[in-house]
């Protein structure tokens, strides 16, 4: 059987216009997917820019799904998932980033870091801790310190809170010295609440070396000694704390008065308080030289003219009410009700305010209860400031 050659002639032309076909079919649907993904892209990024993160998130979803490969389009989906409090969604999506084997490291690092912060923010403290450990080395280790950190803070562990502070003092992330200090007085806290009085005072001893400058470990350090009954080497203590920072004198007034007493030591005190009063006049330190005085062989009647002292150059409501209660009104029924009227206006005024966040308190913090920030609370009262 002879082969004819003019079916060869006829297939060619047919197997080529076949192929041209399928070609355009496959260009056609590619361009056709191509123009879905960016669409959907773009109308999530719209979507974004309006502050409609449900439509956004809807449309960043059907654009993922188009295209499963854009890494780009899983961060923004996953933060997104993240700001609205879905913290499962975006797990699950910086997850599936992490699985995929095509990742680069760029990109790997910046998955474990989001994961991180979906962990962090969900409460999830310890599985944050092991996704942040696991930057060490990469370009968000500055950033992963800084949250286990915080991390460890804010579940007081403090000998860890210490190491990472020491690897950031070293990597020169900052000055840490001041918050070594706080974890210090913390430990020491415990240990003295446990009776371990001898490891709370070395602990507070080490808080001194570290800063100097740093007010809250020599205060404690006083209290420690009071506690210890050894009111000379408490009273030493709180001298020093006027030599080291002035500033914070007015938070150990009272405690000063206290400890000079039991040390038979008033006058020394007394002098210390006047000088400094002087140089930087204050509420806590007018109201200590005041109780020194009244103590003492004056009398209050003369005590009390500190006040008067303290608002010629002072227009203190706080300093008014005070010297008001030791005074005769010409209408003396009235006094009760004068007295517990100034005494409710004046009483914000006493207050302490954190400088970071606002928060006030009656009583001052060492770290913001409201912003967990570290010794933005001033030694001045509200009316102070």
């Amino acid at each position: 059987m002879e082969f004819d050659l003019s079916w060869i002639v006829l297939g060619l032309p047919i197997a080529f216009g076949l192929g041209w076909l399928a070609s355009r079919l496959d260009m056609r649907q590619l361009r056709e997917d191509s123009r879905r993904a960016p669409k959907a892209y773009f109308k999530g990024l719209n979507y974004l820019l309006n502050e409609q993160q449900d439509q956004a998130i809807d449309a960043f979803i059907e654009a993922v799904q188009n295209d499963p490969d854009t890494t780009e389009l899983h961060f923004a989906l996953g933060n997104l998932f993240r700001r609205r409090g879905e913290y499962n969604r975006a797990v699950r999506v910086h997850e599936h980033l992490l699985s995929r084997g095509d990742l680069s490291r760029t990109d790997r690092e910046r998955a474990q870091h989001a994961l991180a912060l979906d962990f962090l923010k969900a409460g999830l403290l310890d599985r944050a801790e092991d996704a942040l450990r696991r930057l060490e080395g990469t370009a968000f280790e500055a950033q992963a310190r800084m949250a286990l950190l915080a991390i460890y803070e804010r579940s007081r562990d403090w000998p860890q809170a210490s190491d990472i502070a020491q690897r950031m003092q070293a990597a020169h992330q900052g000055d840490f010295s001041t918050r070594q200090a706080h974890y210090l007085c913390e430990q020491a806290l415990t240990h003295a609440s446990h009776g371990e009085l001898d490891a709370a005072r070395t602990l507070l001893e080490r808080a001194v070396d570290t800063a100097p400058q740093a007010a809250r470990a020599r205060i404690e350090l006083a209290r420690l000694h009071q506690r210890m009954g050894n009111a000379d080497a408490a009273l030493q203590a709180l001298t020093s704390l006027a030599d080291a920072t002035p500033a914070a004198l007015p938070l150990a007034a009272s405690l000063l008065v206290e400890v000079a007493g039991q040390a038979g030591k008033a006058p020394q005190a007394h002098a210390l308080l006047v000088h400094h009063y002087e140089q930087m006049p204050a509420l806590d330190l007018l109201e200590a030289i005041v109780a020194l005085e009244t103590a003492g062989p004056q009398g209050s009647a003369v005590a009390r003219g500190w006040y008067v002292r303290h608002l010629e150059h002072e227009p203190s409501l706080v300093a008014a009410t005070r010297w008001l209660a030791g005074e005769q009104l010409a209408q003396p029924e009235v006094q009760p009700q004068v007295q517990r009227a100034l005494e409710h206006a004046s009483k914000p005024l006493t207050r302490y305010r954190c400088a970071a966040c606002g928060f006030e308190a009656r009583q001052h913090f060492w770290q913001c209860p409201g912003c967990q920030t570290w010794d933005s609370y001033p030694a001045r009262r509200v009316e102070e400031l």
